[in-house]
């Protein structure tokens, strides 16, 4: 391996902090207390809207802090965002009102999108390279951290966790300082006004409507499930916790498989495999009634869901040459916010229409994701792309 690719490669544990910021809400809500009622799930949905934001507006500055200051200043500035974060929220839980803990999800949410950018722009000579295989081992290091959340609540205090993983991202900022990654050559990122141009084309459509219904998807079950076993299916908030983490799990344990598969298995037969596994693994969850069930719907689930996006990602990537993961990209930048603000729409929904709703929506989701891939597959054909 050349020195510039095996340079790239050392951003990959990065994405352990990335996943623990990200799936850190999901994982304490039950610990905050949601799962009681009377149940307050607007003002869930407002620390999804807040973390979102924070993702959302970091990502998009991302590309202008890294020209003005450089990689080292992005990264070492998301790292003390994200631990600022999470030593506020460690001394605002309950009983403090929930609108002082939005400000903590919105730093954390900046935090995070500064992170992903960096880690992204430190891997983009790895992912000219080999883009499905980036983006998978990147997604088996977030799962790791994503599978951390979870079982750190299970083991301490929603206070403790959040103390705990505060000196993280210190740790993460002197790896960083210390990392020399190989500079690439400088590119134009299409802005968020110009994604309009995208809509010429079919391809591009399709493409958006699969990463808004998948992404949507994906942080749906990983912000809501623990509250759905808790409430529909009557789990206790442990064991809630517990099939969070196999759901983390059997996700990286797919990314892990599918590693292995994608030099011997067409990526579209993958695919669609996938996509049927994540959509039996809903229906599962939306029928049952026990543990057993619930384990066995996460199970095809996160099995499901774990080669979804980094397979989308590399078909992008081939059909749209100026995508990159970690930055707005056009039309894609719509579908990425709105797959972001999914799980704020549902804690706004849940307060309407009850937690069954947090199941309902990703199902119907999960279908469409399954009605795109041959519209997708049909235009491929026909315009020959």
């Amino acid at each position: 391996m050349t020195a510039a690719p095996q340079a790239s490669w050392n951003a990959l544990p990065g994405f352990l902090l990335s996943g623990f910021l990200l799936a850190m809400l999901g994982a304490i809500l039950p610990a905050w207390g949601y799962h009681r009622d009377p149940a307050d799930f607007v003002a869930v949905g407002n620390y999804f809207l807040a973390l979102a934001i924070g993702l959302v507006g970091a990502t998009y500055a991302a590309p202008r802090i890294l020209e003005r200051r450089g990689l080292s200043f992005l990264l070492l500035l998301s790292c003390a965002l994200s631990g600022t974060a999470l030593a506020y929220l460690a001394l605002v839980g309950p009983p403090y009102a929930a609108a002082s803990r939005m400000l903590g999800t919105l730093v954390l949410g900046a935090g995070a999108g500064l992170l992903n950018g960096g880690l992204f722009q430190a891997l983009s000579v790895a992912y000219v390279t080999d883009a499905a295989g980036t983006v998978i081992r990147g997604g088996i290091w977030y799962g790791l951290g994503c599978l951390l959340a979870p079982l750190l609540v299970l083991v301490f205090t929603a206070p403790a966790v959040l103390w705990l993983m505060a000196a993280a991202p210190a740790i993460f900022a002197i790896l960083f300082r210390r990392a020399h990654y190989v500079p690439t050559t400088s590119r134009e990122h299409p802005r968020l006004r110009e994604a309009v141009k995208d809509f010429n084309s079919s391809g591009a459509i399709l493409f958006a409507l699969l990463l808004f219904f998948q992404f949507g998807n994906e942080w749906s079950f990983a912000g809501w499930l623990p509250l759905l076993l808790i409430r529909r299916i009557g789990l206790s908030p442990k064991a809630a916790l517990f099939h969070l983490s196999l759901y983390w799990l059997f996700l990286m344990g797919g990314r892990m498989l599918a590693v292995s598969m994608l030099p011997r298995v067409g990526h579209g037969k993958l695919l669609i495999g996938c996509v049927f596994s994540a959509l039996f693994g809903c229906l599962i969850l939306f029928f049952t009634n026990n543990a057993f069930g619930a384990g066995s719907g996460v199970l095809f689930l996160g099995a499901g869901y774990a080669s979804i996006y980094p397979l989308v990602a590399e078909a992008i990537g081939r059909r749209f040459p100026y995508y990159h993961p970690g930055f707005f990209n056009g039309i894609f930048a719509l579908a990425l916010v709105g797959g972001l603000l999914a799980p704020a729409t549902l804690g706004y929904a849940a307060d309407v229409f009850g937690v069954g709703v947090v199941i309902g929506l990703p199902l119907m989701g999960t279908f469409v994701v399954l009605l795109l891939v041959p519209l997708i597959w049909l235009e491929t054909k026909v315009t020959g792309r």
